[in-house]
């Protein structure tokens, strides 16, 4: 596998948790009627999802590839 491989990964991983983050303050910020808040709630629900995900797959690279 290549040396590049684990720090693509871990790029890719937070890109997606910071453009979740993003959206989901944007649409807190907006605010606006119920719908939107329970949008916003959504989104923060599934950053933490997101980010458990990153958190496992930086633990798994880091016991594939400690030197």
């Amino acid at each position: 596998m290549s040396d590049k491989l684990p720090n693509i990964l871990a790029i890719i991983a937070l890109i997606i948790v910071s453009i979740i983050l993003i959206r989901g303050l944007k649409s807190f910020f907006l605010g606006g009627n119920i719908d939107e808040k329970r949008k916003s709630n959504k989104l923060m629900q599934l950053r933490v999802f997101a980010q458990f995900c990153a958190i496992i797959l930086l633990m798994i690279l880091a016991f594939i590839y400690k030197k």
